[in-house]
């Protein structure tokens, strides 16, 4: 099954209550209209894209050692991809994919981080969690994904429904209390920094399938040659 038809099917279990979280059924019409209003901001198509230069970055991982984009670019392609945090179901399942697709997407010589706002004791759970081999980094206030073009802020009403209903508070999961998420993206950055693959969504429960990737790291280790 596809990624997007596993996070297709998880919302239709949730969204009818089902368990494990048996959401209550006022909270859909807040989520929607907080998905709405983003899309309808335009705020992905601001977002980096294809063709553009890539920022570099340095973030720190599980560990706290940091990590560099540009070093990670000396030894192949880069993917990065954005995600909101530890709490979000879609998130997890998206990382877990990726884990999956790994050893094929590292047969072209890519390197892959993920990276989202949360603090470092979250990212060591989303690795935990999750069983993931790869970087997870620590963007404290969204700062390499407001350089990226994904940084949005929540709005009052949404982050009443987190903090209140789902007690999940931004402001202590990500150490800061900007309420900011990234919008959900996933780069491939070639060895010369300029991005060769850009997906960005307004929607955090759409995804692209991790083996979209795989004609793009193609391409870039054929032209290598």
């Amino acid at each position: 099954m596809k990624l997007q038809a596993k996070l297709d099917a998880f919302r239709a279990n949730f969204e009818a209550g089902g368990p494990p979280f048996n959401a209550p059924a006022f909270i859909h019409e807040p989520m929607h209209r907080a998905t709405a209003e983003l899309i309808a901001s335009g705020a992905a198509n601001r977002a980096l894209k294809a063709g553009d230069k890539a920022p570099e970055f340095v973030l720190p991982d599980a560990d706290g050692t940091m990590i560099s984009s540009k070093e990670l670019l000396k030894r192949g392609p880069l993917i990065v991809t954005f995600y909101r945090g530890v709490w979000c179901p879609y998130c997890n399942m998206d990382l877990q994919e990726i884990e999956a697709a790994l050893p094929e997407l590292q047969t072209f010589g890519a390197q892959l981080v993920a990276v989202s706002p949360q603090t470092k004791a979250n990212t060591r759970r989303s690795v935990k969690e999750n069983n993931i081999s790869f970087k997870i980094l620590s963007d404290l206030g969204n700062e390499v994904a407001a350089q990226f073009g994904l940084r949005f802020t929540l709005p009052d009403y949404l982050q009443d429904l987190y903090k209140n209903v789902f007690k999940n508070d931004l402001a202590i999961n990500n150490g800061e209390s900007s309420w900011t998420l990234p919008m959900p993206a996933r780069y491939v950055i070639g060895s010369d920094g300029v991005i060769a693959y850009a997906e960005v969504n307004p929607d955090y429960t759409r995804r692209p399938d991790p083996e979209e990737l795989l004609p793009i790291l193609q391409q870039l280790q054929a032209a290598k040659v």
